[in-house]
């Protein structure tokens, strides 16, 4: 099971939201370092572009490019990729996996970029068991189906539980509803008991943030548990 550590960008600095609400907002610093310190223990983290993500098109990118350059991680990076022109952009500077939310219901369009780019991955961001679309600002069709929807042109999700995202309150109750490939939990991941049902659930990935940066977990445990916990 992976873990990957995130960093969330808005105005070029590293935050955290509370359930996904811009005006709940936390600065916890430099982006840049504190990949750094991401780095001397994973090879791969996850960034997301919340100013891109509300406004439709990516607004960090060059911090995204200084840290693949500076830190060498590899990254997964979503948030306001709705066109064809941000997502080569991502690729252009580095990206290894361009997460797509809101576009990718729109089925030409992801059938287009997953026939040109390797790694598209799509975040099924939930709140209360319906996609939350548009900065997760509007609800939109059932998680379930619309994973069915999108099951034949990719095969690495994320799936987010809106709800529990930046509250440290613990993963979402979750059956497992995926037949194959990568599927990655973030959302409330507080303890490593939580990392434990992940990968007895059956989650490839899972995605951490505000629990490292208010120090209610260290990195080197969620890593040791993960080792030990494959996913079934």
């Amino acid at each position: 099971m992976e873990v990957y550590p995130a960093i969330d960008l808005m105005g070029g600095k590293a935050v955290r939201l509370y359930k996904g609400r811009r005006e709940k907002v936390r600065v916890y610093g430099e982006p840049v370092e504190i990949a750094g310190r991401f780095a001397e223990l994973v090879d791969k983290i996850h960034i997301v572009d919340l100013d891109g993500a509300f406004e439709g098109f990516p607004r960090n990118l060059d911090v995204v490019r200084e840290i693949i350059e500076e830190t060498g991680l590899r990254v997964q990076f979503g948030g306001g990729l709705r066109s064809y022109e941000a997502i080569a952009k991502a690729y252009e500077i580095g990206v290894e996996n361009a997460i797509i939310g809101t576009k990718a219901l729109d089925l030409r369009f992801l059938e287009r970029i997953t026939e040109e780019f390797e790694g598209i991955t799509v975040s099924l961001d939930s709140r209360n068991g319906r996609i939350a679309v548009r900065g997760w600002l509007e609800s939109g069709m059932p998680v379930r189906e619309a994973y069915e929807t999108l099951k034949p042109y990719v095969d690495r999700f994320i799936y987010t539980s809106v709800e529990r995202d930046g509250t440290l309150t613990g993963i979402e109750e979750i059956e497992r509803f995926w037949q194959s490939g990568e599927f990655i939990y973030a959302g409330g991941v507080s303890s490593a008991e939580d990392v434990r049902k992940l990968a007895k659930i059956g989650f490839s990935g899972v995605v951490v943030g505000k629990a490292l940066y208010e120090r209610k977990l260290a990195l080197e445990e969620l890593l040791e548990v993960a080792k030990c916990s494959p996913s079934e």
